[in-house]
C-alpha cells in the first residue's frame, strides 16, 4: 500500500442523478426549514476515499465532485447564523479494534484482512482529507463512527444535537447508500429533519446512485444539490 497525498481535481458531478423532490417534500418551505437551528454533518470524507494510496481510492470519488460540493455547503453554512454545530464524522475501514458482533467480525475482516499496512498508513487512511481539514474550526466536533452505518450510536453526536436544540441536519459524505442513508434514517428516528446534499455524496459505484437517491428522497429526507442548498440559506 503506497501513500501519495497529491490532490486530484474533480472532473464530473452526479447532480443530474438527483431526483425531483418527492411530492410530500414540495409541501414544505425548505428555505424556512433551513433557517431553523441546524447542524452540518460530514461523513467518511477521508484520505481513504480521496487520495491515491487510500484503501477506497479506486472507487473514484476524487474525480466525482463530492469534495467541491461539500466545500460549497460548508462555506454557505458558515455564513448562516442558525448553523450552530459542525460535525466531521470519521470512518475507518480498519476495524479490528471496534466493538464487533459475529456478523461485524467477518464483514470487517473482509474489507482489510488481507492488507499489510503499518499503523502510520492506517492513521493516514483514516484522516479527514486536507481539502476539508482546512475548513475545520475551533468548536467543531470530530468523531468516529463506531457502529456499522450511523454516527448516532457510540458517539457524542446525539448529545451535541440535543444540547444545541438542533432541528435540521444537513448531511454530506460517503457512501450514499450506506452511512449517508443510515444517518438520514437515524436522524428521522431521533426527531430531526435531515437533508441530504446529493452532489456532495456518492455510492461505491455511480450506477448505484439513482436507486439510492430515489429511496432516500421518497422515504427519509429531501435530496437537493449543493447549489440549491447555498441559495436556500442565503440571507
Amino acid at each position: 500500500m503506497s501513500i501519495d497525498t497529491a490532490a486530484p481535481a474533480a472532473t464530473r458531478s452526479n447532480v443530474a442523478s438527483i431526483p425531483e423532490l418527492a411530492d410530500h417534500w414540495k409541501k414544505l418551505d425548505l428555505r424556512e426549514i433551513l433557517a431553523r437551528p441546524a447542524a452540518f454533518l460530514s461523513v467518511s470524507q477521508s484520505n481513504s476515499l480521496y487520495r491515491e494510496g487510500g484503501v477506497q481510492y479506486a472507487e473514484g470519488h476524487a474525480e466525482r465532485g463530492s469534495l467541491p460540493a461539500t466545500i460549497r455547503v460548508v462555506e454557505a453554512a458558515r455564513q448562516a447564523p442558525n448553523f450552530v454545530s459542525f460535525n466531521w464524522i470519521g470512518y475507518s475501514v480498519f476495524r479490528e479494534d471496534y466493538p464487533q458482533s459475529d456478523f461485524d467480525a467477518v464483514q470487517y475482516a473482509s474489507w482489510t484482512g488481507a492488507l499489510d499496512v503499518t499503523p502510520e498508513q492506517k492513521a493516514w487512511d483514516d484522516e479527514l482529507v486536507g481539502d476539508l481539514r482546512e475548513l475545520v474550526r475551533p468548536g467543531d466536533n470530530e468523531l468516529y463512527e463506531k457502529a456499522l452505518q450511523t454516527a448516532f450510536v457510540g458517539t457524542d453526536l446525539p448529545l451535541e444535537l440535543a444540547r444545541k436544540k438542533v432541528e435540521v441536519l444537513v448531511i454530506t459524505g460517503i457512501h450514499l447508500d450506506w452511512c449517508i442513508e443510515g444517518n438520514a434514517r437515524a436522524a428521522r428516528d431521533h426527531g430531526l429533519l435531515p437533508i441530504v446534499i446529493g452532489d456532495a455524496t456518492g455510492a461505491q459505484r455511480e450506477d448505484q446512485e439513482p436507486a439510492a437517491f430515489e429511496r432516500i428522497n421518497n422515504f427519509f429526507a429531501p435530496v437537493i444539490s449543493s447549489e440549491t442548498f447555498a441559495e436556500l440559506v442565503r440571507r
